[in-house]
């Protein structure tokens, strides 16, 4: 038994990760790929040359609208832009139909739940019984050091965060940032990032009161985010204790797309990196390394993921099997 679902922005970087990642899934069965007017009616292997490793698993797929009265699946994968979306994923909610977006018009909104299905599964149930809801996945880059942290304020409490991100280009799509901009080059992220890095952990962590202080930098770097992060907690356990916490940390349900282990703890002084470890868990894992004492704040340590899989298709996907496990979406629907 699976659940027919449609992707919309399936044309995008994002839109490719979800047909990719998709592809044989055990529990989700693409009935739809939906884009922009121009690619309506289209093969999909013409709408949207393959950007990807490997094969396009739907090369003759002929893609439809974003448009819920066109669309017959109960559920949506989202890729659009924050534009678009902003006017389409209330018109599918409305409809009806489960939305999990990677976009972020409603990150923030009251009764939005913004999971990282390891961390604030219990968020679900905001949505239990809806007909038709939006649930969203965090923005990419703060991703692995929200997981990070998740097992430190549930321990001890963390107070204070100051974190610095290097940041992919594939986290700007395609074409993203120019060859010129980014060839031997760094720069400081132009955008609000660091304002969603800020408060996004706040709501999925229930912490209010959480202090962060971000600074995102792009790299020229083709996936995967790192980032440095200080920490300050309410207590200090010592970093022996919060390796262990950090090691023994995943998520209360059985996903197929949540690795065990979710965390890698590297020893390596030199890592984590993008080359070699941003593919952990098919893309779906948090390295970290240098865990070590903070002169400033209490701990100090590097974490990396994948952002297009876990920061993005793969985040969504995972909130989609977590609806599952916990029965708010139901086998069989097509």
């Amino acid at each position: 038994m699976t659940i027919d679902v449609a992707i919309l922005g399936a044309t995008g970087m994002v839109g490719q990760r979800f047909v990719q990642l998709l592809a044989n899934h055990p529990t989700f069965r693409v009935a739809e790929l939906c884009a922009s007017e121009r690619s309506v009616g289209k093969r999909y292997e013409d709408a949207a040359p393959w950007r990807l490793s490997g094969d396009n698993p739907m090369p003759d797929a002929v893609v439809g609208p974003c448009d819920p009265g066109a669309v017959r699946s109960p559920v949506v994968f989202s890729a659009l832009d924050s534009a678009t979306a902003l006017i389409v994923e209330p018109a599918f909610r409305d409809a009806g139909r489960a939305v999990l977006t990677n976009a972020s018009p409603f990150r923030m909104a009251a009764g939005v739940p913004l999971l990282i299905p390891e961390v604030n599964p219990e968020h679900a149930e905001w949505v239990r019984g809806k007909a038709g809801f939006i649930v969203a996945n965090p923005n990419c880059t703060h991703q692995a050091m929200t997981i990070a942290l998740a097992p430190l304020h549930r321990r001890w409490g963390v107070e204070a965060v100051c974190v610095a991100s290097y940041q992919a280009v594939s986290g700007a799509g395609y074409p993203g940032e120019s060859a010129w901009d980014m060839l031997g080059n760094v720069h400081p992220h132009a955008g609000d990032e660091e304002e969603k890095v800020a408060s996004e952990p706040q709501k999925i962590l229930d912490a209010p009161d959480l202090r962060i202080s971000a600074r995102c930098v792009r790299v020229p770097v083709a996936d995967g985010h790192l980032v440095a992060v200080q920490a300050k907690l309410r207590v200090d356990p010592g970093p022996d204790a919060i390796r262990e916490a950090l090691a023994s940390f995943v998520g209360p349900y059985a996903l197929h797309s949540s690795p065990r282990p979710l965390i890698h703890l590297l020893s390596q002084r030199d890592r984590p990196t993008p080359k070699l470890d941003a593919d952990r868990g098919g893309g779906m894992a948090v390295s970290i390394a240098r865990v070590e004492r903070c002169e400033v704040f209490t701990v100090k340590f590097f974490a990396l993921a994948h952002n297009a899989i876990r920061g993005a298709a793969g985040g969504a996907l995972a909130n989609a099997e977590l609806l599952v496990a916990k029965g708010i979406l139901a086998l069989g629907v097509a």
